[in-house]
């Protein structure tokens, strides 16, 4: 009889593991048993990640991790995901990922091999490089112009630390400041308080475009080196992975890309209604040609 109790519960035992656990693991165990995907966004990553005049977080970003989710959704077999937003820095992002609390990473980061030793990238959504802005009244053109100024850039970049070596490299003497996130270092050029800004070139054609006056700046054409950015998402998930860059690969083979890229860089877009007007560039069909989530910058010349 005892034999018959024991059997009888190690057979109920069986039935009661949580779903989670038949044959699942990582984000998408989470997810499954939880119900919920956290997505992190950007403030002020225009037009990749940001807040609407509402405070309703939109984007480039954001509509493709919308089409990532509806994937999970669907390989999961779930009716409904609740998404959790959660926002984020230049500074935090790569830990909030690391250490679980978002889930992917829906904004404008660079993807190399440093951070790949922390994190992983799915399929690169966008190709810029790294250059910076200043007054045109400040008649500064080149790198070697910067020389002795205050310079500023975003914490927790790429772009300050390559500002930082090509400065010590050149002796340039700069006296470089670290803004919490790109509103903040744009308005220190506004008013006087930085020479120029060192950001990615899509980042400062919006912030400039959407400015009080955008004829009072210039971006520099002497780019510092090839930014791709990716979504991010935690190292060592094979399965999370493999669903997220088959919806994002989908999503370019199918040409679905075509028209969110023209919502978000050929077309007027909130707050202000301002048209960036940025035509896809070549590196970036190459990569919709052939979907690549690598991090080496020479892929992408």
């Amino acid at each position: 009889m005892r034999l018959k109790c024991t059997f009888t519960l190690v057979a109920l035992s069986l039935f009661s593991v949580p779903a989670f656990s038949q044959g699942l693991t990582g984000t998408l165990a989470k997810i499954k048993d939880t119900g919920v995907i956290t997505l992190g966004h950007r403030e002020s990553s225009v037009p990749f990640s940001y807040y609407d005049d509402n405070q309703k977080v939109i984007g480039y970003a954001m509509d493709l991790c919308y089409r990532i989710v509806d994937a999970v959704k669907s390989d999961l077999k779930m009716d409904k995901i609740d998404v959790k937003l959660n926002p984020v820095t230049s500074a935090t992002r790569i830990p909030l990922i690391a250490n679980g609390t978002v889930d992917l990473e829906c904004g404008s980061t660079t993807n190399n091999f440093e951070r790949e030793k922390q994190v992983a990238f799915t399929i690169t959504h966008f190709v810029t490089a790294n250059t910076f802005v200043s007054k045109k009244s400040a008649n500064i053109k080149t790198v070697d112009d910067l020389k002795g100024k205050t310079i500023v850039s975003t914490s927790g970049t790429t772009n300050i630390k390559q500002i930082t070596e090509i400065g010590a490299q050149r002796h340039l003497d700069l006296n470089i400041i670290a803004a919490n996130d790109h509103a903040e270092a744009f308005l220190m050029v506004e008013t006087g308080r930085a020479a120029a800004f060192v950001m990615d070139d899509i980042l400062l054609y919006s912030l400039v475009a959407t400015s009080k006056s955008p004829s009072d700046y210039i971006i520099s054409s002497e780019p510092l080196s090839v930014e791709p950015y990716g979504i991010m998402l935690r190292r060592d998930d094979p399965e999370f992975k493999k669903v997220v860059d088959a919806e994002m690969t989908a999503t370019y083979k199918s040409g679905a890309i075509n028209a969110i890229y023209e919502k978000w860089f050929l077309k007027p877009i909130p707050p202000k209604g301002i048209n960036l007007n940025v035509p896809m560039s070549a590196s970036f069909k190459k990569v919709i040609a052939n979907p690549t989530d690598t991090g080496d910058p020479a892929w992408y010349r």
